[in-house]
């Protein structure tokens, strides 16, 4: 998601085209061809310009809703609802070819989902299929201590610092058997090793000595692995079961 202006000057875009299964926008107002993945401009007199990011959420409707009850939805146009993407969308792209060159050194296969996530120059892809696994992946990246998290629906994913307050925390999940009290929802717990208290999915404390506390959430990006490595060539891969260093 991106801002729609460029030093304070509004522009409107439309859908010019695909390249990489990344839309191709064009603006009205110098017709330069910005990319979807990156926001920057790459053909036109505005070539080399970014967007300013906006951050935003990947979530399944139930989620969001549950966060943001009296939230407002775009209504679907129904002049256009036949060309709207199935709801399983995913798995049927898994099986369309890639136009880029692949490796067949390559750990990930090209249609692997990754959550991609940067910080301060580093990359890193988070295979969605591990982070189901485990539901809770703690790691550094570019100096930055965090966690990714997937929602109890196995879709929804974020990533938090765990950094508060000068202080790195260490969480854990704990579902439903195991719970603390009092319980925060769900079938699950995110709680922190240092002090017990317990947060929520959108990375608030609930209950315990760092209630009200808040951490610092950090963009991610539901991608291909194709499409992640071709914007991210010096991307590191999170292995199933990777320890952290410390």
């Amino acid at each position: 998601m991106w801002e729609s202006k460029v030093d304070d000057k509004p522009l409107t875009f439309h859908l010019s085209g695909i390249n990489n299964q990344n839309f191709i926008m064009r603006d009205e107002e110098t017709g330069s061809w910005w990319q979807q993945v990156t926001g920057e401009a790459i053909q036109g007199p505005m070539k080399g310009r970014r967007l300013n990011a906006v951050f935003c959420d990947e979530l399944t409707f139930a989620t969001w809703k549950r966060e943001h009850p009296e939230g407002r939805v775009l209504k679907p146009d129904e002049k256009v609802a036949a060309k709207y993407e199935a709801e399983n969308w995913e798995e049927e792209y898994a099986n369309f070819p890639v136009v880029t060159p692949t490796d067949a050194a390559d750990q990930l296969k090209p249609r692997t989902l990754i959550v991609g996530v940067e910080l301060n120059g580093a990359s890193k892809a988070y295979p969605l299929e591990s982070l189901q696994q485990q539901q809770l992946i703690l790691d550094e990246l570019g100096g930055v201590p965090l966690f990714v998290l997937i929602g109890e629906d196995r879709k929804s994913v974020r990533a938090f610092e765990r950094r508060l307050d000068g202080r790195t925390l260490e969480f854990f999940v704990v579902t439903e058997g195991e719970k603390q009290q009092p319980p925060s929802g769900g079938n699950r717990q995110l709680i922190d090793a240092e002090t017990g208290s317990i947060w929520d999915f959108s990375g608030r404390c609930q209950h315990g000595q760092l209630a009200g506390k808040q951490l610092k959430p950090i963009p991610v990006l539901k991608d291909y692995w194709f499409d992640w490595k071709i914007y991210h060539p010096k991307t590191a891969i999170y292995l199933l079961g990777e320890r952290l260093k410390q």
